[in-house]
C-alpha cells in the first residue's frame, strides 16, 4: 500500500519562483542594460547557478536538524551566538534596504497615475499615500494581506504576458547585440536578490514532507522558472530602449526609475505604458505586502509580542515609517537600495552563511543526513570566491 506524497512539485516549484519574481525584476533591465543583453545573459546565469546552489546546501543543513528549523535557528546552532546576532542585524538590514526601495520605486508610479487623472502629485507624496493606504491593510493582519495577494498575482501575471504580447513588436535586434563589458559584474548585486528563496526552504520542506528529492526538483526548477520569466523581460526591455540617449538606460538610472516607467516614457504607447505601469504597480505591491508584513512579524517575534487578529500599531509604525522617510528624502534611491540588499545583506546570508555551516558540520563536526550536495570543497570554495567578489564590489561602490 503506497503512502501518498505530502504537497506537489509543482506547488514547490511555483513556491520558490514566487519569492524569488518580485518588485526586483523592474530594476533588473536597467541595472543589467547598461552591459547589454549578452553580458548580463552570463551574469544571470551565474547568479541563477550561485542561488540555486546555495538553497541546495541550505536542504543539506536543514536535513541535520529534526523537525521545522527556521534559517535564523541554523545559523545560531552551526555559526554560534555571533553568527545569530549577524543574522538577526542582517535580515532586519535586508528587510528595511528592500522597503526603502520598494517605497522610492511606488512614488514614482503614483505620482505618474494620479497625472494621468490631471493632478500634480509629488513623488514624496506618492509614496506617503501608497504606504498609508497598504499599510493599513498590512496592519488589518495576515488574513487581508493573503486574500488581496491572490488578486494581485493574479493580476501580475495577466499583465507581465500582455506587456510581452504588446512589448514584442518594439523589440529591435541590433539592441540586444550591444554589449558594455566594464557594466557587466555591476549586475550581480541586483541578482542575487532577485534569486533570493532561501528563507522558504524550511516552509518547502514542510510543504513536500521531507522529501529531498521533491525539494531539489522543485528548488532547481523554480530558480529556472523564475530565470526564463526574467530573460523574457529582459528582451522586451533592453530590445525596447536604448542605452543611451534621453528615457534611455542610463538616464532611467540616474533618475531612479524602474524599467516599466522607462518603457512607458520612450515608447509613448498607452496601452503599453498602462499594461507596463500595472505590472510595476503589482510588483512593487506584492513585494511591498510580503516585506513588510515580514518585518512586522520579525519585530513581533524578537520582541516577543504575543500575535493577535490585528498586527501591532507601534510594530507597524516602526517597521514603515524609517523606509518611508529614506524614500522620501532619496527618491532615486531605489536601485542603491536594491544593490545593498543584494551585494550585501543577501550574500552573506545566502551566499557566505551556508557554505560557513556546511563547512563547519561536514568538516568539523562530522554532521550527516540522508543528502549531502555534490561537489565537495571545490564547490564550496568556488560559491565562497563568487559570494566575496560580489561583497567587495559593493562595499568598493559604496566607498
Amino acid at each position: 500500500m503506497s503512502v501518498e506524497k505530502k504537497g506537489s512539485v509543482f506547488g514547490g516549484i511555483l513556491l520558490i519562483a514566487g519569492s524569488c519574481i518580485g518588485a526586483g525584476m523592474l530594476g533588473l533591465p536597467i541595472l543589467t542594460g547598461m552591459a547589454g543583453f549578452f553580458p548580463s545573459l552570463v551574469m544571470f546565469v551565474i547568479a541563477a547557478f550561485f542561488m540555486t546552489t546555495t538553497g541546495l546546501l541550505l536542504v543539506e543543513v536543514n536535513g541535520w536538524f529534526s523537525g521545522r528549523t527556521n534559517f535564523i535557528t541554523m545559523v545560531s546552532k552551526m555559526l554560534g551566538p555571533f553568527g545569530r546576532a549577524l543574522c538577526w542585524l542582517l535580515y532586519l538590514f535586508l528587510f528595511y534596504a528592500l522597503s526603502v526601495a520598494y517605497i522610492a520605486g511606488s512614488g514614482y508610479h503614483v505620482s505618474s497615475f494620479f497625472s494621468s487623472l490631471g493632478t500634480n502629485l509629488p513623488i514624496w507624496a506618492g509614496s506617503a499615500f501608497f504606504v498609508i493606504l497598504f499599510g493599513w491593510i498590512v496592519y488589518l493582519g495576515t488574513r487581508p494581506v493573503d486574500l488581496l495577494n491572490r488578486f494581485l498575482m493574479a493580476g501580475k501575471i495577466i499583465a507581465y504576458l500582455l506587456l510581452l504580447a504588446l512589448g514584442a513588436k518594439y523589440v529591435e535586434a541590433n539592441r540586444l547585440s550591444e554589449a558594455h563589458f566594464d557594466y557587466t559584474f555591476a549586475t550581480l548585486p541586483i541578482l542575487v536578490i532577485s534569486f533570493g528563496f532561501h528563507n522558504m526552504i524550511p516552509t518547502l520542506s514542510h510543504y513536500l514532507g521531507g522529501d529531498i528529492k521533491r525539494i531539489r526538483f522543485s528548488i532547481i526548477g523554480g530558480a529556472f522558472f523564475a530565470l526564463i520569466v526574467y530573460l523574457f523581460w529582459q528582451i522586451i526591455a533592453l530590445g525596447s530602449l536604448p542605452i543611451a540617449g534621453p528615457e534611455g538606460i542610463r538616464e532611467s538610472y540616474e533618475k531612479g526609475i524602474d524599467a516599466a516607467q522607462a518603457l512607458k516614457n520612450y515608447i509613448k504607447s498607452p496601452l503599453l505604458g498602462t499594461f507596463a505601469q500595472t505590472l510595476a504597480f503589482f510588483a512593487i505591491l506584492t513585494s511591498f505586502l510580503a516585506q513588510t508584513l515580514s518585518i512586522v512579524h520579525f519585530l513581533s517575534d524578537g520582541l516577543k509580542i504575543p500575535h493577535k487578529e490585528k498586527e501591532n500599531i507601534w510594530i507597524c509604525l516602526t517597521t514603515l515609517i524609517p523606509p518611508l522617510i529614506f524614500a522620501s528624502l532619496y527618491p532615486t534611491i531605489f536601485y542603491k537600495a536594491l544593490n545593498f540588499a543584494g551585494g550585501i545583506c543577501a550574500v552573506i546570508l545566502f551566499g557566505l552563511f551556508p557554505v560557513l555551516m556546511i563547512w563547519r558540520g561536514r568538516y568539523k563536526l562530522q554532521m550527516t543526513s540522508n543528502y549531502e550536495v555534490y561537489g565537495g570543497k571545490k564547490l564550496l570554495a568556488l560559491i565562497l570566491v563568487i559570494a566575496l567578489s560580489v561583497f567587495i564590489y559593493q562595499i568598493s561602490q559604496m566607498v
